[in-house]
């Protein structure tokens, strides 16, 4: 394949083909292929203000240290970015008044606050926030004007020299090493800048606020380590995270929200509820579903699997690995290998090389040109059903072609990147692809959307909002003909309308060979999560020579379409513990009752009843143990168990029950079979 396909293949965005689910590709690794393809050069500027990737280890974004934004693009901050970026500036002054010998890198405003890398011999730790903090507020109060100054590359390279930049004067034998640096990479014939308040002066590009009075309202957040311009070759700095507000009631309100987002975590429920375990031997970002969790995959999936049904849709199951052939068909091999696990060699392949004494280069190059034949653990399902589909003849009169999987995929994430159930390397997905005629994309999209519309429904998940991507028509890295772009877009665009939320359309960040929908969900504590996406496809059925026949008795080529309204099983049950707070609706708990014997005397009335309620099909446990009721149903709470049978010598003697329910407490005594008839009505009603 020559550069130019190879250079367009890869610069499809940071949506490429793989945001149809999840686990996109990092800047870096775009940047990797980018610049194997090519030896054009690729500067580097203005480190305040990278554009930023989600990293959920320290729900803060991590900049994306390739990517560098215009003089005109920094100028467009926000004014909360303004202030935080200026709020950077007021931590690294007062930093400095401590600790003098700090050498400053880079700080810019990230989506949740700020940070800024540093080199320095002391080692910050959460006990000097406090320190940090009383020093950032005199600073505040001294309300020292941000100044801006643009120098010329002597100017900045002297002031790097003396240590002045970056620091509060000058310092002797102690020169700005980040900033000489920094100041190299800066294109020749491009303005250098630098901003002081008070004592301290950096190289910067602005914007900032006009005062230091405006950053008051602070808070200093975690510590961290980091690698400069993220390469570890590099050496090791601190990063330090604050957040800043316009004013004391919105910062409290974000702090509570994190509060909030601590009691939800789902790591630490689910280890508490003994949903999940992530084992080191196992590997990391590996899920291992213990019972209580597979039970509420199980019922997510009895859900799907069912509205599924009512669609048309037809189930299927493919194997965990492909031949790296299939592969290279679709594109995704070797052009997304850094996101995927590496290739497997067939066995007489790496015999044959070991026998030649050849070197690991050898095979790893000969996997990558296609010299040697191997397989790949599947890091999407898309070319599997295609293979599906291209194994029958299609009329026209059989489509669309529905073919829907619980399919597991992996994929390659750094391991800084894991996190619980949300960052993983392998994860199942609710997917489906449909194959259809041109004429159909507009009815087979419109379903797509009402089935996330559905889930989101039944799980009360009520405000979310759609963005709609879009071609930028400028562009040449798409595939296909404008005609059917038009088509689609059109498609999608009144689909969309059809759903009565709001929608954006973003132009630009469609996919190269198709629009896409996105659902954008926010949960109960406010935050935004990236579920349910739609994709239109006029690429891969070309790549894999799919056809139908048509009416006219020719050949055509189905459009295919990627859904998945949960995206993945491992991170959509993620959010539901923390949307939950653990606390799953009765039809979805992997406990839904926990009968309560007051003494063993009740005992065998306590199995009577089990009995009766597993033949109806509810999931439960009878407390066995000689605790006191009290501590039984405080057990029972703790777990989250939806409704507690209390059995004492007069329920056993009546027939009957005392129900009590994990939110509404005593509910009172009823028969036996009344509770189970308002149980099983309420599982079947998947009310929350």
């Amino acid at each position: 394949m020559d550069q130019a396909v190879i250079k367009r293949m890869v610069s499809v965005q940071r949506h490429e083909l793989e945001s149809e689910i999840t686990g996109l590709m990092t800047e870096a690794v775009l940047l990797k292929l980018m610049t194997s393809a090519s030896s054009t050069s690729f500067p580097v500027r203005a480190w305040h203000t990278f554009r930023v990737d989600h990293a959920p280890q320290c729900g803060f974004p991590l900049p994306a240290m390739n990517e560098r934004k215009t003089l005109d693009e920094r100028q467009q901050m926000t004014d909360l970015e303004r202030l935080r970026h200026s709020c950077a500036h007021v931590m690294a002054t007062a930093i400095l008044r401590i600790w003098p010998d700090a050498q400053f890198a880079y700080g810019p405003p990230v989506e949740n606050g700020f940070y800024y890398d540093f080199d320095m011999k002391h080692r910050i730790t959460p006990d000097d926030f406090e320190k940090i903090e009383a020093e950032m507020k005199k600073i505040a109060k001294e309300n020292q004007k941000f100044e801006y100054k643009a120098i010329s590359r002597d100017e900045a390279k002297a002031m790097a020299e003396s240590g002045r930049l970056g620091g509060l004067s000058e310092r002797p034998g102690n020169p700005s090493r980040f900033k000489l640096d920094l100041i190299d990479k800066i294109p020749e014939g491009e303005e250098i800048s630098c901003f002081q308040n008070g004592e301290f002066i950096d190289l910067c590009a602005g914007p900032h606020v006009g005062y230091t009075s405006k950053c008051k309202n602070v808070k200093l957040m975690s510590v961290s380590s980091s690698f400069y311009l993220g390469d570890e070759s590099k050496g090791q700095l601190q990063r330090l995270y604050g957040t800043a507000f316009e004013n004391k009631e919105l910062l409290e309100e974000h702090l509570n929200r994190l509060e909030e987002a601590k009691k939800r975590d789902h790591r630490r429920l689910g280890r508490e509820l003994g949903l999940f375990h992530i084992d080191e031997m196992v590997g990391q970002g590996l899920v291992l579903w213990k019972p209580k969790g597979a039970l509420v995959r199980r019922a997510l999936q009895d859900f799907i699997t069912a509205e599924l049904d009512k669609q048309g849709y037809s189930q299927v199951f493919t194997p965990h690995i492909g031949k790296l052939e299939l592969y290279r068909t679709s594109g995704h091999f070797p052009f997304y290998q850094e996101s995927q696990y590496p290739a497997i060699a067939e066995r007489d392949v790496l015999e044959k090389l070991a026998d030649e004494d050849a070197s690991c280069a050898t095979l790893v190059n000969g996997l990558s040109d296609g010299t040697y034949e191997g397989y790949l653990l599947k890091p999407m399902n898309c070319p599997h059903h295609i293979k599906i589909y291209a194994s029958d003849h299609h009329s026209y009169r059989d489509l669309p072609v529905r073919l829907a999987e619980f399919g597991t995929v992996y994929r390659w994430e750094q391991s800084g990147e894991l996190g619980g159930m949300t960052r993983v390397r392998g994860f199942t997905q609710d997917d489906a692809h449909l194959f259809c005629t041109p004429e159909q994309v507009a009815q087979e999209v419109t379903g797509c959307l009402d089935l996330v519309k559905t889930v989101l429904k039944t799980l009360g998940m009520h405000e979310y909002r759609v963005r709609l991507s879009l071609r930028d028509p400028d562009s040449d890295k798409y595939v296909g003909s404008p005609e059917n772009w038009d088509k689609a877009e059109a498609a999608l665009r009144d689909a969309v309308q059809t759903l009565g939320v709001e929608y954006t359309e973003e132009i630009g960040e469609a996919a190269f060979y198709g629009p896409k929908i996105d659902f954008v969900v926010k949960d109960v504590i406010g935050r935004d999560w990236q579920l349910g996406t739609v994709q239109v496809d006029y690429n891969l059925p070309v790549r894999f020579g799919l056809s139908y026949v048509g009416a006219d008795n020719q050949p055509h080529i189905p459009v295919m379409i990627h859904r998945a309204p949960f995206g993945s099983m491992e991170r959509f049950t993620g959010l539901l513990i923390e949307h939950f707070e653990g606390k799953f609706p009765t039809w979805l708990a992997p406990e839904q009752v926990r009968i309560l014997p007051i003494s063993e005397k009740t005992l065998d009335h306590a199995e009577a009843a089990a009995a009766k309620l597993a033949d109806a099909g509810v999931r439960l446990t009878v407390d066995r143990t000689s605790d006191k009721i009290g501590a039984k149903i405080r057990n029972a709470r703790l777990d989250r168990v939806p409704y507690m049978l209390v059995i004492g010598q007069r329920e056993a003697d009546e027939g009957t029950v005392s129900v009590r329910h994990r939110d509404k407490d005593d509910l009172g005594a009823k028969p036996l079979d009344e509770f189970i008839a308002e149980i099983t009505a309420e599982i079947r009603s998947r009310s929350l």
